[in-house]
């Protein structure tokens, strides 16, 4: 009798941790979800942003194919790992293009430049409020399933560790957006 209530108890027990680690798997791939969508909405307005710059600096085509192809290359990476070294490639070609801003004096007063600036500086601010949630919840998982007595639950049913998604510490600022605020 006391051997079957304590096989009782241990599965129990193991579905309790089984389905704790079900959900922060789920909570870990929404949050990755939510980055995506993130980046989604930055990688679309670059196309405009291109557009707009090129109608002024015509002599910089080298720049803004830079970007573009940044922009391919962050649309096709994969996983954490990829997505984050393909985007700090791409943070760099939009600082070029926003540098770009300051020789050309009509670019800069441009409405429409400065609508995609604003539009892109609030994306930055999503994607890295995010990221944070990504990484938080990355961490409470991957924490999870190597502590005992969960960690044998995560090996018997193959819960796997999942990747942070971080960026070198010289990109850990968005790219400088001037508005033309005067400051």
């Amino acid at each position: 009798m006391w051997i079957l209530l304590a096989l009782l108890l241990v599965i129990i027990f193991g579905v309790v941790i089984y389905n704790g680690l079900v959900k922060l798997r789920e909570q870990v791939d929404a949050a990755w979800s939510d980055i995506d969508v993130q980046l989604k909405r930055r990688h679309d307005l670059i196309p405009n942003l291109v557009e707009t710059v090129k109608g002024y600096a015509t002599h910089e085509q080298t720049t803004l194919e830079r970007v573009i192809q940044a922009r391919s290359q962050a649309m096709t990476a994969q996983g954490p790992e990829d997505r984050g070294e393909a985007e700090q490639a791409l943070n760099g070609a939009l600082r070029s293009i926003f540098a770009l801003s300051e020789a050309y004096p009509d670019l800069k007063a441009n409405r429409s430049f400065l609508d995609l600036q604003e539009n892109l500086s609030d994306t930055e601010n999503q994607i890295e409020r995010a990221r944070r949630y990504y990484n938080a919840v990355v961490r409470d998982y991957n924490t999870k399933i190597r502590q005992i007595p969960s960690n044998v639950v995560a090996t018997a049913f193959r819960f796997q560790p999942r990747e942070f998604f971080e960026i070198d510490a010289g990109e850990r600022a968005a790219p400088r957006l001037d508005l033309g605020t005067g400051s």
